[in-house]
């Protein structure tokens, strides 16, 4: 076993000595106190008082967390918001395209103000299921949520709202949550959801030589019940079940941080495998105000590479012809600014774009029913076949 991660030693070694021109954790993440938030809620509700008393109209201003305008690229950090953000959305309390925005909106900050105030807990279902039919939809808590987060340059777990978690942990992994509970997470046959409050873990323990990230739950369970954390002992699988929750994003920063091991993407071969990938890396433009506690830009494609597809000779005939969308999300992807970083990953991409076609991972069930687990994962592993 000890010949197998000849090649994850080497990297894990220079992973923990090469830092990469990584921002420190204390410049990363700067202690945001309870008063700090409770004194920029204030003044918030000031600016709207005192434009009521001047007979003005009062309004919520915000950076567009939409707009690739306000979106800078550090190699190190990842897709983050620039200090000179210039691009805002301006919620008004006179016009009726954005009115009801602005009451919701002040009606979780008053939410966000009392959590802080009583040191308590609630979850964006809790805030939803306070007045269901006022804010329609979870997914506008959701958003309202985020954009409070932006406007007080504060992290969601400082506004004391948490999220039910989506993904899932596997491996050579225990710690400690913040209540004191103790987590195991090396069952041979159960994954542990991915903790609601991952800034509160604490304890990590782990000799884990590497974290796998895997895209879809299928595959992340398919490994499981192939006892590939066992066979290939130790290390720490990890799901986002595809496009990663937040709290997901967390737990691969957390073990980063903690760990300093390396971090592989196992991927769809398609576009939308590559994007989460780099969500995972460098971040989502929607979430860029946030870039120095989510992206880990240490994360390595370990595969579905389009390489691979030919190398293995992978029968056509479970290949997927390209849509429309597949070569427009490609084409996006390849103009983004990270990918003039990562030279290996466009001729990976320009080749599935020459080819139009694309690969799931289960694609490699066609060579054999244990090719995924058995041979195609070990011999990535122990030969070093990432980018």
């Amino acid at each position: 076993m000890s010949e197998q991660f000849i090649e994850i030693d080497r990297l894990r070694a220079d992973l923990q000595h090469h830092r990469s021109g990584e921002l420190s954790q204390q410049n990363r993440d700067e202690a945001i106190t309870s008063q700090d938030v409770l004194s920029r809620i204030e003044n918030v509700i000031l600016e709207i008082i005192t434009s009521l008393s001047k007979e003005e109209v009062p309004v919520l201003v915000l950076h567009n967390r939409s707009s690739w305008a306000n979106i800078r690229f550090n190699n190190a950090v990842g897709l983050h918001m620039g200090p000179d953000s210039s691009i805002v959305t301006t919620i008004r309390s006179d016009c009726s395209s954005s009115v009801n925005r602005f009451a919701l909106t002040l009606k979780v900050l008053s939410a966000v103000y009392k959590l802080v105030q009583s040191n308590t807990y609630a979850t964006k279902r809790d805030i939803y299921y306070n007045d269901a039919q006022l804010f329609g939809t979870q997914r506008t808590v959701d958003s309202i949520v985020d954009d409070i987060s932006c406007m007080l340059k504060a992290p969601r777990r400082s506004l004391h709202v948490l999220a039910t978690s989506k993904g899932f942990l596997s491996g050579d992994l225990c710690y400690l949550e913040e209540d004191g509970t103790k987590v195991n997470c090396s069952s041979r046959s159960t994954a542990m959801s991915v903790s609601s409050n991952v800034c509160g873990i604490k304890n990590i323990v782990s000799d884990a030589k590497f974290v796998l990230i895997v895209e879809k739950d299928a595959t992340f369970q398919r490994l499981l019940d192939d006892g590939f954390c066992i066979r290939l002992a130790p290390c720490i699988m990890i799901t986002g079940k595809g496009v990663p929750d937040v709290n997901s994003r967390l737990m691969v920063r957390k073990l980063w941080d903690a760990l300093r091991i390396p971090i592989f993407a196992l991927v769809d071969a398609d576009p939308h495998g590559i994007e989460i990938m780099c969500i995972y890396k460098y971040g989502s433009v929607s979430m860029s105000f946030e870039a120095h506690n989510l992206t880990v830009p240490s994360v390595m494609w370990l595969g579905l590479l389009p390489s691979d597809i030919e190398r293995l000779r992978v029968p056509k005939d479970v290949l997927i012809p390209f849509t429309e969308n597949d070569k427009s999300k490609l084409t996006s992807l390849l103009k983004r600014p990270y990918i003039a970083f990562q030279p290996a990953w466009e001729k990976e991409m320009e080749k599935m774009l020459k080819w139009r076609q694309k690969a799931e991972i289960q694609s490699l069930t066609s060579l054999s029913p244990d090719f995924l687990t058995r041979v195609y994962l070990p011999n990535k592993l122990r030969y070093g076949g990432w980018i």
